[in-house]
């Protein structure tokens, strides 16, 4: 087995024994992968048809790593190449993991992810009650109705305010104005580590809207890649709700 991408990374390191899997990514032990603890020890490898082939994978896994003609390489050699599906809610997630799964011959271990992430998303069910919510990453960008983040804060009881769909800008000026009564806040963790001074996060007009009333901030380890890391935010979303 072998993943060409950070987000494919999350699903070969959850799914595969170890022995199977032939390589990772290069991102597979940054700090915004969930499963970086268990990329120690494997082969790295890099997105091109010399080095997977070096590798003689039997099925590539990627999200986003590979362009069509290197894939199309592949499939002309035998090699099977999984794609993982954007996700815009947890029955997504759910098909995407049945889906990898299947395809690397661990259909239980795919089932066990399954039955773990509903569990996550039993206890976390409506724990805030319709609490109104403003959802903000560094970028000045939020997110609303179509989204896996947007499910997650629906799903633990927050009423997210952005009914725009997809992703959306906030601007300095509107929340200069009318700052939110909450905020969740997500990707903050790497924005600190990749130590960009210009970005909106870094404006003191961001800074006071968010100062007290942030309920949350996740990782972006658990945001970044349609899995079931939004499960998990969604759980520690729901613990900071009040009892």
């Amino acid at each position: 087995m072998l993943s060409f991408d950070q987000c494919a990374d999350q699903y070969v390191l959850a799914l595969s024994p170890r022995e199977t899997i032939a390589g990772v990514s290069t991102r597979a032990d940054d700090a915004d992968s969930r499963l970086r603890a268990l990329a120690g020890g494997l082969p790295r490898t890099r997105v091109d048809l010399e080095t997977a082939l070096a590798a003689r994978p039997e099925v590539v896994v990627r999200f986003w790593g590979g362009d069509p003609r290197l894939l199309r390489a592949l499939e002309r050699r035998g090699v099977r190449v999984v794609t993982v599906d954007e996700a815009d809610d947890f029955a997504d997630v759910r098909a995407n993991i049945r889906k990898v799964a299947t395809a690397l011959g661990q259909p239980a271990r795919g089932e066990a992810l399954v039955r773990d992430m509903d569990a996550r998303l039993a206890r976390a069910a409506g724990a805030w009650k319709g609490e109104r919510v403003l959802y903000l990453t560094p970028s000045g960008v939020t997110t609303g109705p179509g989204t896996l983040v947007n499910a997650v804060l629906t799903w633990s009881g927050l009423t997210n305010v952005e009914q725009r769909p997809g992703y959306q800008s906030v601007s300095l000026e509107g929340l200069a104005l009318s700052p939110p009564n909450a905020v969740v806040l997500g990707f903050f963790d790497t924005f600190q580590l990749a130590g960009d001074t210009w970005g909106p996060g870094r404006h003191r007009v961001l800074k006071r809207a968010v100062q007290g009333r942030t309920l949350a901030s996740l990782s972006g380890a658990l945001l970044g890649c349609p899995y079931w890391g939004a499960a998990e935010a969604a759980e520690l979303l729901s613990l900071k709700a009040p009892r």
